[in-house]
């Protein structure tokens, strides 16, 4: 989703979306130590990103408060 998207959800939206995103990561970053490899690696780093963005966004909204 484009940081233009996510700002306009509303706050709660955005922290049960970060909930979310950082599950998959540490589910990708499990399945990647037991099984070695995964089927997309690019996924983790695009999760990270995805993290990332909406830590943005949200300290955005809480500062504009």
């Amino acid at each position: 989703m484009k940081a233009h998207e996510l700002r306009e959800l509303s706050l709660t939206e955005l922290e049960a979306r970060l909930k979310d995103e950082k599950e998959a990561l540490v589910d990708f970053r499990f399945n990647k130590a037991i099984a070695g490899q995964i089927e997309n690696p690019a996924r983790i780093k695009n999760t990270r990103r995805e993290i990332a963005r909406l830590n943005m966004i949200i300290n955005e909204k809480l500062s504009a408060e």
